[in-house]
């Protein structure tokens, strides 16, 4: 429908980018709070954090919000430290609440801003009159079609079903679908589970190409396979490289807008946040094989990783780990004096030279859509 079109596009209309997303998280504090009275807590504060997603399985522009939030309220007496009451599990008839709720809320704010299924503003529209080619490629990738080249206005080409771009059913516990607004609330973690709580947020952060089901057919298109096969048993979607551009061009977001979002108590300016958010423990640092101990238990955490964690998080291996001992290792020098670092490598017996690149090819098929 073009009304849901244009929400999913909603900030280029006049419509602020943030106000369509906030709707869900604050729909379900609504149902928070209205368990938490039902229990005697009268003003419980919620918490959330609101992951925004451009795309779908198969690459196409598919915006929608994960929702991480506290299973729970947290409540006081002013000027002391809130305390956490947990509440019970939503069920059926909480999430059709909720669902009902965030259907409503949308529609009312796309009311109010004049934007609606009969709303014919093409010619005020600015991102239609400053950069067609884009507002284009936004319309095909809503509607899986193919935006650029030869095979312009086509449905993507698809393996395994009958193309139709259909995401997996939902699963029917805690699932609701009201007027084309879905809510999934059937994935719970307890407290004390943290590595599940990381691996779930890794979920919500991820990027939308996982390069490792990407693969080049024999001729010369690209597949690329779904992690989930859709209800009409489509596994892969084939493409030129040129069509792969454009899909990836219209999942990136648009400037200056937040893909994470903090609510409630977990917001940056919240008055009970800094005396509910734990200060991360210091390093502990293992002193041996004459390596120095660089934890600086006496400093604070730092705001940002540093290249080495990062590298930890995620290739899972510690360059500054000792292979001997175990301990930790200090950085020396950088060197970067190209005339130096052969030597060094050579005397390693490591490789000294960069693999060959090789020239772009030129792709004749591909043309932008006037």
């Amino acid at each position: 429908m073009d009304c849901i079109q244009r929400f999913l596009r909603g900030y280029r209309s006049g419509l602020p980018a943030a106000q369509p997303r906030r709707v869900a998280p604050l729909s379900i504090f609504s149902s928070l709070r209205r368990r938490a009275r039902a229990c005697g807590i009268p003003r419980g504060q919620c918490g959330a954090i609101a992951f925004v997603q451009r795309f779908g399985s198969g690459l196409n522009l598919h915006p929608h919000v994960h929702v991480l939030v506290l299973d729970g309220v947290y409540a006081g007496v002013e000027g002391e430290i809130p305390r956490f009451y947990p509440l019970r599990a939503p069920d059926d008839p909480d999430v059709a609440a909720v669902a009902e709720t965030t259907s409503r809320r949308t529609r009312a704010l796309l009311t109010k801003k004049g934007i609606g299924a009969s709303d014919d503003g093409e010619a005020e529209d600015p991102l239609m009159r400053d950069t067609p080619w884009l507002a284009g490629l936004y319309a095909h990738g809503v509607r899986g079609r193919i935006a650029t080249g030869p095979n312009i206005g086509k449905r993507n080409r698809t393996w395994g079903g009958c193309g139709e771009s259909q995401e997996p059913e939902p699963s029917a516990r805690r699932c609701a679908n009201v007027d084309g607004f879905s809510v999934h609330a059937n994935v719970s973690l307890p407290a004390h589970q943290r590595a599940k709580l990381e691996n779930l947020c890794r979920y919500m952060l991820r990027p939308p190409l996982a390069v490792e089901r990407l693969e080049r057919l024999a001729s010369g298109h690209l597949a690329y396979r779904m992690k989930t096969p859709w209800r009409d048993g489509t596994t892969h979607v084939t493409m030129s490289d040129g069509e792969l551009l454009e899909k990836l061009a219209a999942l990136v977001p648009a400037p200056r807008f937040h893909l994470v979002r903090y609510f409630g108590i977990l917001a940056s300016a919240a008055k009970q946040r800094p005396s509910i958010v734990p200060v991360p423990p210091p390093a502990s640092g293992v002193e041996s094989c004459g390596h120095r101990d660089n934890s600086e238990k006496e400093k604070p955490h730092a705001r940002n990783y540093t290249w080495a964690q990062l590298m930890a998080r995620i290739f899972a291996l510690d360059v500054l780990e000792c292979p001997r001992c175990g301990g930790r290792m200090r950085i020396l020098a950088a060197i970067e004096d190209p005339s130096v670092a052969p030597k060094i490598l050579d005397y390693l017996g490591l490789p000294s030279r960069p693999p060959p690149i090789a020239p772009a090819r030129r792709n004749r098929h591909f043309e932008i859509a006037e």
